[in-house]
């Protein structure tokens, strides 16, 4: 190839990398969805070598981002509609197969129909993963279909192949644990404060306490997104299983001698790219980072969370037979004004603690818990160590749990067991205090 077209390859390349986009279209007419429809076309056809496979996908990668959000849709729309399989083709290949089982050319006949059965989308989708930001493109892009998929349900044939794509990129096995620490790149740091999905981070200084040397906090990351954390956790080193949020938050809290430490509370595990939805890495990174921790502070015997139920009062509103016996109405739990009244919230607690235990133990949706929370946690072979009173009082925490915050427990020892418990049986592991609060 002459250096001019590769630099104009190269050019296009950077383009789609981050350089400035023309301003997006205000719709797709005729003439501009036909253009879309032959470079996807170029695209799957793979002609060519590497390079020009690249200065292909550059240029598909353009044309999306100059879309507008309509524009977006119906691009996916053209990839999911018109570039599946070959039905003729898928036909013929089954009828080979059927034609050939039981012979020595069953294997080429299956070998025949595997091919026939993959999708001109997979070529396509593959092409960006050439690109220094192609990884990330596509994982944007699924950002995209996602929200699309909610109300068009014809995308469900292109999500399914780039999850499928993204869930093998993305295997634990590719991905590199990080502690992220004060004097980390500037980048990366804004980059936490903007992701924090639990606890939000309200300034620098607040970041600084949560980083200090009493913390730790860890993230994975992938090697063609090296400045994107995929999932962070926060980590304090405490004396103690914590019972709220606000010391764990306190700017002015003295620091923690982090080597007299024995127990390390996950207080804030965050997922960053909404495009990884269905891609599951974060019981890898807990593993990971229980492991890191008790080498570096070999004092640490208890590893727990300090987790909200972010659905607790969204079932209670939904089911509002189980809190007969509670007081107040729920938007006045959520609001708040209860707790400054003692013996108002001393009537309160002993309803409120019995019922988030039931909550837990037994609130379901399609055999699995109800909050997403306990859901994550017991999946990863947590148990349910004990109910916190009034742990967490900021106005997030009452909308959502009316205050109540939860301990689960990892017990290395126990992991495993508790994993396939919950996997195999649905068993949701409790401690006794817990067991007997729900039974109350």
């Amino acid at each position: 190839m002459a250096k001019g077209a590769l630099a104009q390859g190269i050019s296009r390349v950077r383009s789609l990398l981050g350089g400035r986009a023309e301003p997006p279209a205000p719709r797709l007419p005729p003439k501009q969805a036909e253009k879309l429809r032959a470079q996807l076309r170029e695209c799957a056809a793979g002609t060519g070598g590497e390079v020009s496979a690249r200065m292909r996908a550059a240029r598909l990668g353009e044309s999306y981002l100059q879309l507008d959000d309509a524009g977006r849709h119906e691009f996916l729309r053209l990839i999911a509609l018109e570039f599946g399989p070959d039905p003729k083709a898928v036909a013929e290949a089954h009828a080979s197969y059927q034609r050939a089982a039981g012979t020595p050319e069953q294997w080429d006949a299956e070998a025949a129909l595997r091919t026939a059965l993959r999708s001109s989308r997979i070529r396509i989708l593959t092409q960006f993963n050439a690109l220094p930001q192609g990884v990330k493109f596509l994982v944007d892009m699924r950002t995209d279909l996602l929200r699309y998929l909610e109300h068009d349900a014809e995308l469900a044939v292109l999500d399914r192949e780039l999850e499928a794509r993204l869930t093998a990129w993305f295997d634990v096995g590719f991905l590199e644990l990080q502690r992220i620490t004060w004097n980390s790149p500037a980048a990366l740091l804004e980059k936490l404060i903007k992701y924090e999905a639990v606890h939000e981070i309200r300034s620098w200084t607040d970041l600084r306490n949560r980083l200090d040397s009493d913390r730790r906090c860890y993230a994975f990351f992938h090697p063609r997104m090296p400045m994107e954390p995929l999932i962070f956790v926060e980590v304090a080193l405490t004396g103690r299983l914590a019972d709220s949020i606000h010391p764990l938050l306190d700017e002015a809290a003295p620091v923690f001698d982090a080597h007299r430490a024995d127990t390390a509370i996950f207080y804030s595990i965050s997922n960053t790219q909404k495009g990884l939805r269905g891609v599951s890495f974060g019981n890898f990174l807990l593993k990971r980072v229980i492991d890191d921790l008790k080498r570096d502070f070999p004092r640490l015997k208890t590893f727990a969370t300090l987790s909200p139920m972010p659905q607790f009062a969204a079932w209670l509103k939904r089911n509002p037979e189980a809190g007969a016996d509670i007081d107040l109405e729920i938007s006045q739990l959520a609001a708040g004004a209860w707790i400054q009244d003692k013996a108002l919230a001393r009537r309160l607690r002993d309803p409120l603690e019995r019922l988030a235990a039931r909550y837990l133990t037994g609130a379901k949706s399609d055999d699995k818990p109800f909050d997403p929370v306990a859901r994550f946690h017991l999946g990863n072979g947590a148990r349910i160590e004990r109910i916190n009173w009034l742990a967490d009082t900021s106005a997030k925490g009452l909308k959502q749990s009316f205050g109540l915050m939860v301990n689960y427990l990892y017990d290395p020892d126990a992991i495993e067991e508790n994993v396939e418990a919950f996997a195999g049986e649905g068993r949701i592991v409790a401690s006794a205090a817990v067991r007997r609060m729900a039974k109350r």
